[in-house]
């Protein structure tokens, strides 16, 4: 056997080696300050719980390092907001008052990210406080379920712009074709929304939610909001993302939750 047959032997089982070890090729996961805002009555996550209760909300983005490439999921309330002194009111009191007090490009910028070194990017769904801030990265590839996509906007309107690059999922995604970021679809809060799966080589497992589930006590209590799509659907996939946190021993991470998150490493803080 020549030297160069016993070299490719060698490189051939070093790498399905490292396949089968599933060693994921994440490297970096940033949280970043996408938005902060008071819910005016939190009784429209958790119906006839928490009648005329004001909540503290956060919203988060999370940048992935990969050693294919930037990856960026959900896109926060959009940056204009930041220059609006008593922040975004909503039309309905009950819902979510939105400031911004940092920017995503301005944190993108400390990281020294670039919108155009994005490899790919996700977004959970297509409410205003996840896709404020897509047309920043115009090029860059959308990754989002087919149903959402062309779940009719308001007056009919599309949900994205036409000439943005876009896959069309219909089901879960390897992101990387290693299993270290996986896309779950976990439809019912809207009929194409979709979670976000990520094994980190230090810190293990996490479940990014998405508004599968809004809050900690609604977790727990499978609360299903309101003006969710599907009730059936909702607790479906929050059985769905309960029984992937059970087989990865994973965490989750619940988007909206400022308990949670203030306990949380932020930006330029990284997970591993």
């Amino acid at each position: 056997m020549g030297l160069a047959t016993v070299l490719l032997s060698v490189a051939h089982s070093v790498s399905v080696g490292h396949a089968q070890t599933g060693q994921p090729g994440v490297e970096k996961l940033y949280i970043l300050n996408c938005g902060e805002g008071v819910a005016g009555d939190i009784s429209r996550w958790s119906p006839g719980i928490n009648e005329g209760k004001s909540m503290d909300f956060v919203d988060n983005c999370y940048l992935i390092k990969h050693a294919q490439g930037w990856f960026l999921w959900d896109t926060g309330v959009t940056d204009a907001v930041a220059a609006m002194p008593g922040g975004l009111a909503p039309a309905d009191p009950k819902a979510v008052l939105w400031r911004r007090p940092k920017t995503l490009a301005a944190q993108l910028d400390e990281l020294g990210v670039k919108p155009a070194d994005l490899k790919g990017m996700a977004i959970s769904h297509t409410h205003p406080d996840h896709v404020g801030n897509v047309e920043m990265f115009p090029a860059t590839m959308l990754y989002v379920q087919k149903a959402e996509y062309e779940w009719p906007g308001a007056n009919n309107q599309p949900r994205f712009k036409p000439e943005h690059p876009v896959t069309k999922l219909e089901g879960d995604r390897d992101v990387f074709g290693d299993g270290s970021v996986i896309i779950l679809s976990t439809p019912g809060h809207t009929p194409g929304h979709q979670s976000l799966l990520v094994k980190l080589p230090k810190t293990g497992a996490v479940v990014l939610s998405g508004d599968a589930v809004h809050f900690k006590a609604n977790w727990d209590n499978r609360g299903v909001p309101s003006m969710n799509a599907s009730k059936d659907q909702t607790l479906a996939s929050m059985q769905k993302i309960a029984d992937t946190l059970t087989k990865e021993k994973g965490q989750l991470w619940i988007n909206h939750d400022k308990a949670q998150r203030d306990g949380l490493k932020m930006s330029p803080a990284f997970y591993d």
